[in-house]
Parts: C-alpha cells; structure tokens; sequence
C-alpha cells in the first residue's frame, strides 16, 4: 500500500559475517541471489538484502548501512511530487525487469530513503509488530515539522502522536491507521550529524539481543533503555551499521529518540532497488552520517522482489549507484 515500508537493505563489505551476526540476533534466514547479492528472510520469504559494499564504493565514501523503502503508488509520480517538495532524486526512477520500478531520495534536509512500486501484489508492512521485522522507523532531522510535512505530502502519513522530550523538544509519531516510526530534531549532542533513518527490529529480550550483538562483535551506542510501553536500544554491527533493537511490554509505544545511525519489498523473491541506493549514498552526506553516527550509532533501505530479477536489477542498480549522491529504506 502506498505509504507503507516495504523492503530493507544492508550494505556491508563483509556479507558471510553479516548473516552470521544478524541470523543470531533476529533469527532471520537467508537466500543467494547472486555473487553479489543475497536476500535476508523470514519464515522463507525475503523482507530485505544484502549488498557487497566494494572498494570502490568505500573510497566514494559509502560506509556500511542500512536503508529503507516506501511503497508508492506510481514512482515517477512520486519522485516528481518529492521534488516540488524541495527533496532531491538521487538515483532513478528506474525499472527492475519484471519485478518493479524502484528511485532512491533524499528529503529537504538531507535524509536518505527509497520508493518502491511493485509489478505484483503489495506486500508491505502495515504497521502490525513481529517479532523479527523492522517494527519502528526513526527520523532524526534538523526541522522535524519540515520533515513531516514533506512526508504527509508525499505518502500521506499522519500525526499519531506528539511526545514531549523536555527542553522544548517534541517526538512526533506518525504512522497510517497503525503507528510507523517517529521524527525528532538533532539534540546539541547530536550537532554535525547528517539527517538519517533508523530502522529498529522488534526481538523477544532486548538485553539479550544486546548481549548476543556485542559478543559477536557488535557495539553498543545506547541503552538498554526503558521507554513507555517496552525497552530499546541503539547499536551497530561489526561493521558500522547503525540499526536498533526494541522489545515491548505493552502495546507498542514510540521509542524516545537516542543518538544513531539509521536505514522492503515482498512479492516473494524479487529485485531490490537498493544497489542504487548504496552508491548513491556516495555522497559527502554519506559520510559524515557514518562518522557521526558511528559516535553514538549508525544509520541506515526497501524491497521485494522476484528472485531472478533481483539479480539483474542488483547489477545494475548497483554500477549506477557508484555514481549517485546521498543518505538510508
């Protein structure tokens, strides 16, 4: 459904440590796609990838990450609409062969994220937790109010909720009937940090989660902590990649904005616009996100698609990116 996240993905210069670490944090499985492209999943079915970051990425400044994608109705037409809105295209729209038509964006100030059309039947998350899913997407910004506004206008998303953080300082949680994440201004500890998502997978125990990540050699940014309606925390893996865990007590509440670095398409098996989002996270933004998220914790891509044409849409997708600029969904 438009407006709802759809696909995920990682990119890491090391995919074998990538599945062994996550897999035993979230449980999640995994499919080959290609050399240079494997799907995580779920009960089987792929919810996010995996995406080889190389040299030549790195030396454009790409660090590791995670991103997220969008459903959209019709991506150019969104892609348009975001422009007019002040945000940017960085890479796209363009077609995945017989899978979907996919763009990667960055927002008026400067967040990363991607959109994504399916060929076949949405299969997006619709704001329901489990257990082992992406279950909250967190936007540290520099305007949130901006920030929202562009999002309601371009996906439709509606203010749930406005939480006071103190100092003058709200948490304003959005969503679509069911709550999807929260957005919030840069903290003065966070000054110099670029814009980001964070994506925060829902576990059973969040200190077991944090345990298991730092023995396997994960870093712990923040927490745990207790927020209203459960426990987070804010961690990277081995690599850098900022990602967040959350458990709940209650019914899920909004998880309080702590410092981090944020970033699925599901028809089954299908092409992943996120190559194209990795390169185009080359820019200068990239970067600083990933020093000054790594501080405190590090961002983050979506989608699904058919496994044989993730393979050629990851290929190509992913020369171009090399090109883009960015975020990171």
């Amino acid at each position: 459904m438009h407006g709802q996240f759809v696909w995920y993905e990682l990119t890491t210069p090391d995919v074998d440590a990538a599945r062994k670490f996550y897999a035993s944090i979230a449980g999640w499985g995994t499919q080959q796609f290609d050399q240079d492209y494997t799907m995580w999943t779920i009960g089987g079915v792929p919810f996010a990838g995996i995406f080889r970051l190389g040299p030549e990425q790195r030396q454009q400044g790409i660090p590791p990450n995670w991103m997220a994608y969008v459903e959209t109705n019709n991506v150019d037409e969104t892609a348009r609409l975001a422009t007019s809105l002040g945000g940017t295209v960085v890479y796209g729209p363009k077609d995945i062969p017989g899978t979907g038509r996919f763009a990667v964006l960055h927002d008026p100030q400067g967040a990363m994220f991607g959109i994504y059309k399916s060929n076949g039947p949405s299969q997006s998350w619709d704001g329901t937790p489990v257990v082992g899913h992406f279950a909250w997407h967190e936007l540290m910004t520099t305007d949130s109010a901006k920030a929202f506004d562009f999002y309601r206008k371009l996906f439709g998303w509606e203010k749930m909720r406005e939480m006071d953080m103190g100092g003058g300082n709200s948490y304003t949680i959005y969503g679509k009937g069911k709550m999807f994440g929260g957005m919030f201004n840069q903290t003065p500890d966070m000054a110099g940090m670029p814009p980001s998502w964070l994506c925060y997978i829902q576990v059973n125990d969040v200190n077991n989660a944090v345990a298991v990540a730092t023995q396997g050699g994960g870093r712990l940014h923040r927490g745990p902590m207790e927020i209203e309606g459960g426990v987070i925390a804010v961690l990277g893996d081995p690599h850098g990649a900022g990602f967040a865990v959350h458990h709940a007590s209650a019914p899920l509440a909004a998880p309080k904005p702590a410092p981090k670095k944020a970033s699925k398409n599901v028809s089954r098996p299908k092409a992943r616009p996120v190559k194209a989002k990795v390169k185009a996270k080359a820019s200068a933004k990239a970067k600083a996100t990933a020093k000054g998220r790594t501080a405190v914790k590090k961002k983050a891509a979506p989608r699904k698609k058919s496994s044989s044409k993730k393979r050629a849409v990851a290929k190509k997708a992913g020369r171009k990116r090399t090109t883009a600029s960015r975020r990171r969904r």
